[in-house]
């Protein structure tokens, strides 16, 4: 396989420099030559709506040009010299032994041109909307090799774009967490790239940073009483406790981790002598990279920011070593993330025991003790849903149970969103014994944003869009109601955007763009509007808006990694110092995954063509190559 590999390259070099008898007789002009035998393609790119799409896609050793919009394609192609040759790349051509990548107009293998006549004869209606043609057939040589396929669009057989296909990780977004009332306004605690979270009532996260003396790994409880002393004041029990542990980047990388991972248990037994109910953990441990390269950034250690991780231990000892103390040692340290559970003094009642009780103090109107077995009752039932369990409260359908009420149909529709339309009823029932209770309203509105993008609620954006607006009326804060006006816009763009009403839908991006800065963003806020912004196009926008957040060590691996992929395409940005802090926090966090952004776009990575930039090359054969 190796042979086969170096006479490829020999042959494409031949190929590409000598401009023998295989390159179909296609013309490469100079660039000025370009602007004058490819104005007309030139022009049509340049006028291509942002939402037609296309690329290559693979079928066995079958290459086809897939495009979402038939008459862009047709006039694109309209005469005979009009056409496709695909460029097939293979990732050898990137291999870590090799000390430069020649640069080259066709990387790989270009395959026959496809003209005009034949494309448009041959395109026939695929999936999800789409049309494709047959454009070649892959070589029996490189079948087994991993491939990407680039195209090369030619007007009256000379070359005039070069396409390379790209696979930016992308995921079906969800609206702003809105909230919901129960006892008071309620968050979802949803993790990043999760679909089995359940809704969680009375969690919440705190975070601290422990930080450690050189060599110390040892923790006492004394140690860490006044951390636990200060949650104690609020009922709670640690639920769980994820521990980020960093060294400093001096020394052995195997005896930094294995200190790191002392440390963090420490701590975490520590914390469990304080309570008996048993503390979920999880600890993961990395070198500090990013802080020290952020910390030596304009100071006299400057130039160690382009050195290798290898060649600045290397130069971390003695003196050297010394002068750099103060700012090492702020980069030993843990950061501790704990997830709290209200104490529960129901926690080991039966449900039926529960609910028996819950109906005693309905009847007897003590209300607040009420809503305490209630929540108790949600906790019980939360993993298994079971409708009649919510038959068996009895709550009198009377103004003053209409907390226990509101809570119980709210409840309903979070744990099954196919219950909307049937807790909607019962809250409107519900909002004529109290017309004036801003949670029924509000929790009101928050299905009816499920069902109105699902097309189950009639409504006109005008008047869906006066309802949002009309909850200030009730004492809703501006805050929610800003929120509640993004995810409006959010779901008019995808309503626009089915519609092909392209206009209106660049309308509802321009006012997230201005609104979305007036609230506080959770982590998964942060990747679903990333998401939404990358979906319409706007890629840099997307990318301002994480530009702060993957600067952080204690970035969430999930949005460090989304922001790798909107970024890693753009070569002026991937030069920076700052870049380089950024990747190797990534790799910090989970090297696997970061290796992979450079696998085949056809088998989920970016594209494995990111490493024609020698910067991101040195990286990757730095923490990948085997």
């Amino acid at each position: 396989m190796k042979k086969i590999a170096v006479l490829l390259i020999i042959s494409l070099f031949a190929l590409n420099n000598l401009k023998a008898q295989n390159n179909y007789n296609i013309y490469f002009p100079n660039n000025t030559d370009r602007n004058q035998k490819c104005q007309y393609f030139i022009q049509a790119f340049q006028q291509k709506p942002k939402e037609v799409t296309f690329g290559i896609k693979r079928e066995g050793d079958k290459l086809f040009f897939e495009i979402n919009n038939k008459k862009w394609f047709t006039q694109l192609f309209k005469n005979n010299g009009d056409g496709i040759a695909v460029d097939i790349v293979s990732k050898t051509r990137y291999a870590c032994n090799q000390e430069t990548i020649l640069k080259q107009q066709v990387k790989g293998l270009l395959l026959k041109p496809i003209y005009a006549k034949q494309l448009r004869r041959n395109l026939k209606p695929s999936q999800n909307k789409r049309f494709r043609t047959l454009v070649g057939v892959i070589p029996k040589a490189l079948i087994n090799n991993d491939l990407e396929f680039n195209i090369l669009f030619l007007n009256n057989k000379s070359f005039c774009q070069y396409y390379n296909i790209y696979n930016l990780e992308s995921y079906p977004w969800e609206l702003l967490d809105m909230g919901v009332y129960l006892d008071s306004l309620t968050y979802k605690s949803k993790k990043i790239i999760s679909n089995k979270d359940k809704f969680k009532t009375r969690y919440k996260t705190l975070t601290f940073t422990v930080p450690f003396k050189k060599n110390k790994a040892e923790y006492s409880p004394v140690d860490i009483k006044p951390m636990y002393d200060s949650l104690r004041l609020t009922n709670f029990n640690i639920k769980t406790i994820k521990i980020k542990a960093y060294a400093s980047v001096e020394g052995s990388i195997k005896r930094n981790l294995e200190l790191q991972k002392q440390r963090g248990n420490s701590i975490a037994k520590s914390l469990q002598s304080f309570q008996k109910p048993n503390i979920i953990t999880e600890i993961s441990t990395s070198e500090n990279w990013v802080e020290f390269l952020n910390d030596i950034r304009n100071t006299s250690f400057d130039n160690l920011k382009n050195l290798s991780k290898k060649q600045v231990k290397q130069k971390l000892t003695g003196s050297y070593l010394k002068q750099l103390e103060p700012y090492l040692k702020n980069h030993r340290k843990a950061v501790i993330i704990l997830e709290l559970q209200k104490k529960d003094k129901y926690k080991e009642m039966s449900i039926s025991k529960l609910i028996t009780l819950f109906n005693q103090s309905v009847l007897a109107d003590k209300i607040k003790e009420a809503q305490i077995i209630q929540n108790s009752i949600f906790d019980k039932i939360k993993d298994k849903v079971s409708p009649e369990a919510f038959k068996k409260m009895t709550i009198p359908k009377q103004k003053k149970y209409s907390t226990l009420l509101n809570k119980n149909s709210i409840y309903k529709y979070l744990l099954n969103l196919r219950m909307a339309l049937i807790v909607t009823n019962e809250l409107h029932q519900l909002e004529k014994l109290d017309p004036n209770n801003k949670n029924i309203k509000y929790n009101l509105m928050v299905i009816k944003f499920f069902l109105w993008r699902n097309n189950a609620l009639k409504e006109s954006p005008k008047t869906f869009k006066t309802s949002i607006k009309n909850l200030k009326k009730h004492a809703i804060s501006q805050d929610l109601i800003d929120r509640m006006m993004v995810n409006f816009h959010i779901i008019k763009a995808e309503k626009n955007m089915r519609k092909r009403e392209y206009t209106k839908k660049d309308e509802s991006v321009k006012f997230i763009l201005n609104s979305y800065k007036k609230f506080n963003l959770s982590n998964y806020d942060y990747l679903s509007l990333a998401q939404f912004l990358t979906y319409y196009s706007k890629t840099g926008d997307a990318q301002k808006l994480l530009d702060k957040k993957v600067r952080d060590v204690t970035i969430d691996e999930n949005l460090l990694y989304y922001y790798l992929n909107l970024t890693l395409i753009n070569p002026t940005l991937t030069k920076t110092s700052a870049y380089r802090t950024i990747m190797l926090n990534a790799i910090n966090l989970n090297k696997e995954r970061f290796c992979k952004l450079f696998d085949p776009s056809g088998k989920g990575g970016v594209t494995f063509q990111l490493l024609e930039d020698e910067y991101l090359r040195k990286t990757y054969c730095e923490n990948c190559s085997k």
